[in-house]
């Protein structure tokens, strides 16, 4: 569907550059559901913007909009018929986008910055799910100004992921907040951490046979991703691997990168790693092995997701302040990139 052609540049693998990337690093990329017939690709950036693609099947990208908020984006979803998209900002506030009337309406609201903003399609409901820096989670009917729940954190969200019917959320005492949204949402679990630094990202995947959602990938600022289940059949079920760590160099000494954001691929059930040594790699989880580590780019990888057919990876590359403001150089610009990726993500024949 998707040939490798396009624009020139900096890019080591050749994969397709979006045209009129965000002038600052990718908080959030998303792919349109399928409901949608074309491929849109909506991302949040840290210079307050939310801007969407068109992705022709060439691989050609055309700029359609852009919304701006009050402070810099955190997170963004789709709704799931895929007309509107909802954008969480350090302004406290989540508005909805209507992309035909490319209009925008405030829709939630919290006390502190809101990190993750999820679209939840239940038989018997709709809402917003939303998580922020003032320790609660809420849930939005979006007709009204008042959540129709609110469920206090631990600590504040450091991320989030919804695959219906079971939400997660990591917060910043390493605790991860497990929510069934059947029927009405509840937490029904929390766990504490495999990994002993703080959470970057989460990702819930499917078991293979049933296609439920039965465990969530955890990744830290160590370079390192915990797999684990949430009723594991087996204790060894779950375990950590480590990643985006460059072999040693000469003195011996390892460089450790964050684990930025994990994406499930959803044909396969492999997934995609990216990273602050800017770097992706594509794992097989039930193998328990790395099926591809292309070439690393010369910025950090901030941000990745599938479309939903899993024919195309997109990631994001620019600063992510992991080594401070003396190493933030202007002259950088932020990219984002496509990738066929299909065949690379098959789980090898055991």
């Amino acid at each position: 569907m998707f040939n490798q052609l396009g624009g020139v540049s900096a890019n080591p693998n050749k994969d397709l550059e979006v045209t009129s990337p965000p002038e600052d690093a990718v908080s959030s990329l998303e792919f349109s559901p399928p409901s949608v017939q074309q491929t849109f690709l909506i991302a949040g950036s840290w210079d307050c913007r939310v801007r969407c693609w068109e992705v022709e099947a060439s691989g050609k990208t055309v700029p359609k909009a852009a919304q701006g908020m009050d402070g810099p984006i955190l997170d963004v979803a789709w709704h799931d018929d895929g007309t509107k998209v909802f954008m969480a900002s350090t302004d406290k506030s989540v508005k909805c986008w209507d992309l035909a009337a490319n209009q925008t309406m405030q829709v939630a609201a919290h006390d502190a910055p809101v990190k993750a903003c999820h679209w939840i399609k239940a038989p018997n409901y709709t809402c917003l799910m939303t998580a922020s820096w003032d320790k609660t989670l809420k849930f939005w009917d979006t007709r009204s100004a008042v959540p129709s729940m609110t469920m206090n954190l631990s600590e504040r969200c450091y991320c989030a992921d919804v695959d219906y019917p079971l939400a997660a959320v990591g917060t910043a005492d390493r605790a991860i907040c497990l929510y069934t949204l059947e029927g009405k949402p509840a937490e029904f679990k929390r766990v504490e951490s495999p990994l002993k630094h703080q959470h970057r990202c989460i990702a819930i995947f499917r078991d293979k046979k049933s296609k439920q959602p039965t465990g969530f990938a955890l990744g830290s600022v160590e370079g390192r991703v915990a797999i684990q289940y949430v009723s594991p059949a087996n204790p060894k079920d779950n375990f950590t691997f480590k990643c985006h760590r460059p072999p040693a160099a000469a003195g011996g000494y390892q460089d450790i990168y964050a684990v930025n954001d994990i994406a499930f691929h959803p044909a396969h059930g492999t997934l995609a790693t990216v990273g602050s040594d800017g770097s992706f790699s594509f794992w097989d989880k039930d193998a328990r092995t790395k099926l591809k580590s292309p070439e690393p780019l010369d910025q950090p990888l901030t941000k990745c997701a599938f479309n939903h057919t899993g024919q195309i990876f997109a990631y994001a590359v620019g600063y992510d302040w992991s080594k401070g403001y003396e190493h933030y150089n202007p002259a950088k610009k932020t990219y984002i990139y496509l990738r066929a990726c299909y065949e690379d993500l098959k789980p090898r024949p055991s």
